[in-house]
């Protein structure tokens, strides 16, 4: 795979709760991340003392961020809603080169920031709620 570009890497919020996905606008910088926990199922007769872990037994999650600037009050008055109302709406993430992220998220966290001197930014962390899926490009 080649070098993909960052600005590439896609956060895209359902905005009416029937799949019509709008990118979050303003993003600067996007990352995704996927967990699992494990399972550790070592006992006294585990092979030369190693630790054994119990394939596919552990939770899954996956974790989004992203952070930027306000461009489109469609999409800011979108999340606003989301995180007070405490909605779970899907998102998508759109990873150049790899494929789509897909599955409902909990907005966990919403931070505004500003300088005297600079543009107003807002940063926001998204938590899976659900089975996320993942479709690879064609």
């Amino acid at each position: 795979m080649a070098a993909q570009s960052g600005k590439d890497l896609l956060i895209k919020m359902d905005m009416t709760g029937a799949g019509a996905f709008e990118t979050v606008a303003g993003l600067r910088a996007t990352r995704i991340s996927f967990n699992a926990e494990t399972v550790d199922v070592t006992s006294l007769e585990s092979a030369g003392g190693w630790r054994e872990l119990l394939g596919g037994a552990g939770v899954r999650s996956a974790s989004v961020s992203g952070s930027g600037v306000f461009k489109d009050a469609a999409t800011d008055a979108r999340a606003r809603q989301v995180f007070f109302d405490q909605q779970i709406p899907n998102f998508q993430v759109i990873i150049p080169g790899f494929g789509t992220v897909e599955g409902p998220f909990q907005l966990s966290a919403l931070e505004y920031a500003g300088s005297h001197n600079g543009e107003a930014t807002y940063e926001m962390t998204l938590a899976s709620a659900g089975a996320v899926t993942f479709a690879a490009l064609a």
